[in-house]
């Protein structure tokens, strides 16, 4: 007797993964206990590469955000969109001048909220691609452990980020919130105060990015695609930038680059960008790291 198939509708969808959340997080409690620890053993050889390289693994992150359509675009637009309510929330609660702060220490974290995009990237390349569920085959990868722990490290790292730029703004202008946005930009731009809390801010701000960057350029590719643990996913991602300092400059320029432009448009630009670059930097993670000999 042939078995009736049964198109599940979202709500059937939404109620399976609440159903399976709890595995989920049990999984993940299971492997953070030792997610520092190394698992593979086998050599990670570090490629060089150069600026060209960097122009085709564009391409190809083109080329997956192509292949999953709007479907992409929709996951993505999560991330303006949260950026604009949290940016009015922040604003609403007078905490105007952490604002950019905020915006701009995104690029710290992302790399954690782009695993979803490696991994259907991932899946792309060894041919068993589907739609834009794929994002969430990372809730039941082997390494959900210690991906939560190096996102954890990254969230850790924008809160440093937040407290110092919060202090540099104490020592600029003292504990008063501004009155307005008005009042705020008057200050920044017309006052040598301003200046100062703007280029010092930028300065500690870069120092910052520059050591997520170094710290998780391929760390969470690498915690997907093999069987190591965090220690040896950030050890390689330094020999990574350490092998090839230019490139990853260069590279770091243009996620820098495509960041400002995404976010010129009411951050709704985002919705391209941040697809494109999280696809691109799994196919970078295969120019540095090629896939093991069998």
């Amino acid at each position: 007797m042939a078995v009736q198939q049964h198109i599940r509708n979202p709500i059937e969808w939404g109620w399976d993964q609440l159903k399976s959340t709890g595995r989920v997080m049990d999984r993940a409690a299971q492997t953070i206990d030792g997610a520092w620890d190394a698992r593979d053993t086998r050599p990670l050889v570090v490629q060089r590469i150069r600026a060209g390289d960097l122009r085709d693994v564009l391409r190809k992150g083109f080329g997956d955000f192509g292949a999953y359509r709007t479907d992409v675009i929709f996951i993505c637009l999560a991330y303006p969109i949260a950026g604009l309510v949290f940016s009015r929330m922040v604003m609403g609660y007078g905490m105007l001048p952490l604002l950019f702060p905020l915006i701009s220490g995104f690029a710290i974290v992302a790399p954690f909220f782009a695993v979803g995009l490696y991994e259907m990237s991932r899946r792309r390349e060894q041919g068993t691609d589907k739609d834009w569920t794929d994002a969430f085959g990372v809730a039941t990868s082997p390494a959900i452990g210690p991906i939560i722990v190096m996102g954890l490290l990254l969230a850790g790292l924008l809160a440093l980020w937040l407290f110092a730029a919060h202090f540099i703004y104490l020592l600029s202008f003292g504990p008063e919130p501004p009155e307005s946005l008005h009042a705020f930009a008057d200050e920044v731009f017309t006052t040598s105060a301003g200046w100062t809390m703007t280029i010092v801010g930028i300065g500690v701000g870069f120092l910052f990015a520059l050591v997520a960057a170094i710290i998780s350029v391929v760390t969470f590719p690498l915690l997907l695609d093999r069987n190591v643990g965090v220690t040896t996913a950030i050890t390689t991602s330094i020999r990574v930038v350490r092998s090839n300092p230019g490139t990853m400059a260069l590279w770091g320029l243009t996620i820098a680059v495509g960041l400002v432009i995404g976010a010129l448009p009411l951050l709704l630009g985002l919705a391209i960008v941040l697809p494109v670059l999280g696809h691109a930097t799994w196919h970078l993670y295969r120019k540095v790291l090629p896939r093991p000999e069998r």
